[in-house]
């Protein structure tokens, strides 16, 4: 299993490029899901579906060495007290009680319009409900890399590697599937929700912190 957990930054691209399934370089699949929401083939920093791409802090759009909330960009915590400086809901858990109320990322905190350019955003909670309850999503195995295979109500599949996630310099549970959403917990705002898969169960989870680095699929629009 390939996979990418440091050294990957990126640059925006400022005009979008759109051609035949793809969009600025990167290709899409059309699942005939009823928002016409398209999904990349693969994840943010992987050239191929089977690879894992980029380990990323929610909000953050280069990977590092360290996931932990020391090194995370927008807050800090001690103990049980949590000190966000952007995206918090919650005046307990904001830096001398800071809110803003921002519950979606916005796109200089996206690493998918960051990395990918105009058009391409990580997906929300909504998003990920939609794709869950309108397609199929089944275990299996490709070019020998398990994860969960999509399939949308037109015929049209994608394809989900397993990917475990990153806390401190640990690569932690590899045989799950965990992609971060661009939608914060308001409850919680030190989290943010996931899709959450293995070989057995799949949903979409709010309890992962957010200085925890997870991978980012991609969605865009139709232009």
């Amino acid at each position: 299993m390939l996979f990418m957990a440091f050294a990957l930054s990126c640059t925006k691209t400022e005009d979008p490029v759109v051609q035949d399934n793809s969009l600025n370089g990167h290709e899409y699949v059309d699942l005939g899901l009823p928002s016409g929401l398209l999904w990349a083939t693969c994840n943010v920093g992987a050239e191929v579906p089977e690879d894992i791409g980029g380990y990323f802090a929610w909000g953050d759009t280069a990977t590092k060495e360290h996931y932990d909330w020391k090194s995370y960009r927008y807050g800090n915590s001690f103990d049980d007290r949590f000190e966000m400086t952007k995206y918090c809901t919650v005046s307990d858990w904001g830096l001398d009680g800071f809110v803003d109320d921002l519950t979606i990322l916005e796109p200089s905190d996206d690493v998918a319009t960051v990395c990918w350019g105009e058009g391409w955003r990580i997906p929300t909670k909504e998003d990920y409900e939609e794709l869950t309850q309108n397609a199929t999503f089944v275990w299996t195995v490709q070019n020998g890399v398990g994860g969960r295979l999509f399939t949308g109500p037109n015929g049209n599949s994608v394809f989900f590697p397993v990917t475990g996630f990153f806390l401190d310099d640990q690569m932690i549970c590899p045989g799950l599937g965990i992609y971060w959403s661009s939608t914060l917990h308001s409850g919680f705002p030190e989290r943010g929700w996931s899709l959450h898969f293995d070989d057995v169960n799949y949903h979409v989870c709010g309890t992962y912190e957010r200085c925890r680095g997870q991978v980012v699929r991609a969605v865009c629009c139709r232009q």
